[in-house]
């Protein structure tokens, strides 16, 4: 079905607003543009990890999820997603569930990338009929902005801090995407927040709504972790996309990559990197072999997903 902005946005929000997500984060933002991509008619179980979104949008009793919520441990969202779909899948069939219901897990990059790993590789390898979300702010931002294998080589934060000895963390971030693409399950998706979602809503609805194990990397920018004026979020995203820093791509099977993104002109990653406090230091004079040396990889890693998707 063709992306309809209007018909979209008519759709009732499933994320309620007045939660305690920061100004400026990228997070919640995903979480209504998933949850936008279900039909209005189907209900929904939800798996938060311990993180910025479960702590924000759930403290007991008050909640901001209006479908059915679990909140888990900071590692096992997959696991525990996985287990209430296949409890559904046997009330289901014992005819005891009449209505539809889709199983959807958010987690963070901290309880994704690194501790939820197991897990979340777990659930993609058995195949439940589930989506896994991960929100990619680049760190473990709920508990003081230390370094994740999903924070960015030479990025400032309180874990890999930049000073005359070290300048930051020092190893590139993991390709997620790529490890859960090497799953071979259904759909693999890399997307993030901008322009009118059109790329996220519409990998969201393919997500959800295709058979099996489902697994989507979202950018979602943290202006406290980034250090970036909060009005200038969409901003932020955008020069990850067009810097290629973040491409929008999807993988069907493990093995057929469609870029769905192409940016007409691709700007330098050092466009993106000044936009952001974490990256102040690799601008000082004498710094800039950090710069060619970010540029050289997201360049590598673009040629790369071009000869994958047959267009290099």
């Amino acid at each position: 079905m063709a992306y309809n902005f209007k018909e979209a946005v008519k759709k009732p929000e499933r994320l309620a607003g007045g939660h305690r997500m920061c100004a400026g984060c990228g997070a919640p933002i995903v979480a209504r543009q998933v949850l936008r991509a279900l039909k209005p008619e189907d209900h929904a179980v939800i798996g938060g990890a311990t993180g910025c979104m479960e702590v924000s949008t759930f403290l007991y009793p008050y909640t901001s999820w209006k479908d059915s919520f679990i909140h888990n441990a900071f590692e096992n969202v997959g696991a525990t997603v996985s287990g209430a779909e296949a409890a559904y899948k046997v009330l289901k069939k014992q005819g005891k569930m009449e209505y539809d219901t889709k199983f959807i897990a958010f987690g963070g990059d901290g309880g994704t990338y690194d501790i939820g790993l197991q897990s979340l590789s777990g659930a993609m390898e058995r195949g439940h009929d589930m989506v896994y979300v991960c929100y990619d702010n680049g760190a473990y931002m709920n508990t003081g902005i230390q370094r994740s294998s999903g924070t960015p080589k030479y990025a400032d934060t309180t874990t890999s801090p930049a000073g005359k000895v070290v300048p930051g963390k020092q190893q590139w971030r993991k390709d997620l995407t790529e490890v859960v693409a090497n799953h071979f399950i259904p759909y693999v998706a890399q997307t993030a927040p901008m322009g009118n979602m059109k790329d996220l809503y519409e990998k969201a609805e393919k997500a959800i709504y295709t058979p099996g194990p489902a697994f989507m990397n979202v950018l979602a920018a943290c202006p406290r972790g980034w250090r970036y004026d909060t009005p200038d979020l969409m901003e932020i995203t955008k020069l990850a996309v067009d810097s290629c820093y973040w491409p929008l791509y999807e993988v069907i099977n493990g093995r057929e990559y469609n870029i769905t993104y192409m940016p007409k002109n691709k700007i330098p990653v050092a466009d993106f990197l000044k936009a952001q406090g974490r990256f102040k230091h690799v601008f000082k004079k004498g710094n800039e072999y950090m710069i060619e040396e970010i540029q050289k990889e997201v360049d590598s890693r673009w040629e790369n997903l071009l000869k994958l998707a047959g267009q290099a």
